[in-house]
């Protein structure tokens, strides 16, 4: 966990607001650009094509460009990318039942600030 160990900036890519949610999208397999875009709302065209291209760098993303006009690239999980994605989906999963718990939370520190 040192400032300086490489592995920090893949965990930071990995989950990163849209890595996780990329990686998550990719599980149900191959996707074009705009599919991503419209599975994961609310990301801009920039924000993806760099989270994807950070995935790709990482490993975890794999990035098949055809050569056809207009230009068709499609995106995949590589083995390691279903490996980090199954550990993502998993916090995920657990947010999602865990949520009320956390709202309920959330509320009770809003009331104490408050006072």
């Amino acid at each position: 966990m040192a400032a300086d160990c490489p592995s920090r900036e893949v965990l930071k890519h990995l989950t990163s607001r849209w890595g996780v949610l990329v990686l998550i999208a990719l599980q149900s397999g191959t996707q074009r650009f705009s599919d991503l875009r419209r599975k994961i709302g609310g990301v801009s065209e920039r924000m993806l094509a760099q989270t994807l291209q950070w995935l790709e760098n990482d490993g975890m993303v794999d990035r098949k460009a055809f050569k056809v006009v207009p230009p068709h690239v499609e995106y995949s999980l590589t083995p390691m990318g279903f490996e980090a994605a199954a550990k993502v989906r998993d916090l995920a999963d657990w947010i999602e039942v865990t949520f009320p718990k956390i709202e309920q939370h959330h509320q009770k520190m809003r009331v104490s600030n408050e006072s």
